[in-house]
């Protein structure tokens, strides 16, 4: 039996149609996951069912009856809950009261009943956790099981779930697995987002693809294998780079010894950091986000200040040299931030040349004709779906992260920082971007590529490091990494130096 009837659902911004007629159902009970590339309008679809956004044509059924919503508050009155990427939660306050957070319109709040009755609902639900702990003390997992908490006390009984492994350690996605699994079985329905596609056959039921925009198809999951899911949405069904050979020297390009640095806020962020990257080599850089990989990015290529320590790249320490200085020397960053990467109102051609300007000008005076050249040649050598005149701001995720990579990449620096490069990217982008980081160990050049997606880190690394609080507490070859052995120390729950 269909819970959830999505028919015929439009929806435009202006000129641009983010959803065209797409049908979608969820029956009771199943996991069914949603795919598609960026802007394939999967996000859009949801947000329509949760009463985010309202659609330009088309008809919701709950149970089979026709309904309006409005707002998240109408969705929530028909059983509908939704767990976004980036958790709602108020941290300095505790489970129980965050679960309450607006569903309780009195202004006095009895703590200990509301703690019992969380409580009790953590139990019936199967979730563990505990309703007197203090959000801001509970892990990335934990405060996954909240937001669910929350939806489920709310009585949903259809949970939309937004690549809810996102920012999960292996072991904390078994335990989101083996919950939902439960709950299906108690009559629970779930719509999950995601990108990867091994969790998808993993857990799911069916799938439903959506292609620019459309529906593409609905299929059995256990009827289909990665690479047909993989065909289904982008048109092709290789997918997955892999490293196939180390191409790493015993030169040692860039030395990393003793660096320490502080966070924004005067806190150590980095604790005698030690790292070696040879010529050719990839070193993978794990962790949970916010445990420092963002500031080991900024001190490698000179924008944050060190509080100790050597950067030694090619035998020349860099520390106390600018980041144009760190450029010339020859360490190239891919910025973490697309958007802050780029300037959103200058052209495709203008954004390729922004680093390197004096290079572009005589006497104050810009050699347009010469950065058009420029731009022409990179757009054609890195295959980005624009012309030189685009504004970049009108550009797919996808072909911005190309841009940052041509003008990186096309200067061919000894030592490539890569942080987080594929996030929020589908799988077209992300191979391109892979393949991009192998072609350029392959030449020679020492590679850092710092990323939360332990599938990019195993299949593309020669040696993976792992960052937690700021330290590195293991480094292994790739050939000897599991994700599980990779989940412990990522967690901190255990050091291998």
């Amino acid at each position: 039996m269909n819970i959830v009837e999505m028919k015929n659902i439009t929806k435009q911004f202006g000129d641009l149609t983010a959803n065209d007629n797409v049908d979608f159902e969820l029956r009771k009970g199943e996991i069914h996951a949603l795919l598609g590339e960026n802007g394939a309008g999967k996000t859009t679809l949801m947000r329509i069912l949760y009463g985010l956004y309202q659609q330009t044509s088309g008809d919701i059924l709950i149970n089979g009856k026709k309904i309006v919503i409005n707002s998240p508050k109408d969705a929530i009155a028909n059983g509908i809950g939704m767990v976004t990427q980036h958790f709602a939660l108020v941290p300095p306050m505790t489970v129980a009261e965050n679960v309450i957070l607006g569903y309780n319109d009195r202004f006095v709040i009895d703590r200990a009943s509301i703690e019992k009755k969380v409580g009790e609902a953590a139990e019936q639900f199967g979730l563990d956790i505990n309703p007197k702990s203090l959000v801001r003390h509970l892990s990335v997992g934990q405060r996954q099981r909240v937001e669910i908490l929350k939806a489920l006390f709310r009585n949903a009984r259809v949970l939309i779930l937004d690549e809810p492994t996102a920012v999960l350690i292996p072991q904390e996605v078994d335990v989101l697995f083996e919950t939902l699994t439960r709950l299906c079985k108690e009559d629970l329905s779930v719509i999950f987002i995601s990108h990867k596609l091994d969790e998808v056959t993993k857990i799911t039921n069916r799938v439903t693809v959506l292609r620019d925009g459309k529906s593409f198809g609905t299929v059995n999951t256990a009827d289909v294998t990665q690479n047909q899911l993989a065909a289904m949405m982008v048109g092709r069904e290789a997918f997955g780079v892999k490293r196939e050979v180390n191409t790493s020297s015993d030169d040692i390009l860039l030395e990393i010894k003793n660096l320490s640095a502080l966070d924004n806020q005067g806190l150590d962020c980095l604790k005698n950091i030690n790292l070696t990257i040879h010529a050719g080599e990839i070193l993978g850089i794990a962790g949970v986000g916010g445990n420092g990989q963002s500031e080991l990015a900024e001190t490698l290529c000179g924008v944050r200040p060190v509080s100790s320590g050597e950067i030694i790249l090619d035998g020349v320490n860099l520390i106390g040299k600018n980041p144009a200085e760190f450029t010339k020397a020859g360490m190239g960053r891919v910025p973490e931030d697309r958007h802050e990467g780029v300037v959103g109102d200058l052209s495709v051609y203008e954004n390729l040349a922004l680093e390197y300007l004096d290079e572009y000008s005589n006497n104050g005076i810009l050699d347009r004709k010469a950065i058009r050249k420029n731009a022409e040649d990179l757009i054609k050598q890195f295959q980005i779906k624009a012309k030189p005149n685009d504004m970049i701001r009108t550009l797919s995720g996808g072909n911005m992260q190309k841009v940052l990579l041509a003008r990186v990449l096309s200067r061919e620096p000894k030592v490539v920082i890569a942080p987080q490069p594929t996030r929020g990217l589908d799988v077209g982008a992300t191979d391109y971007v892979r393949e991009q980081l192998i072609k350029q160990s392959k030449r020679g050049a020492g590679v850092i590529m710092i990323s939360e997606d332990l599938d990019e880190i195993l299949s593309v690394s020669d040696r993976i490091a792992v960052i937690y609080e700021g330290e590195i507490v293991g480094i292994l070859p790739a050939h000897e990494a599991t994700p599980e052995r990779l989940g412990l120390l990522m967690s901190g729950a255990v050091k291998e130096n």
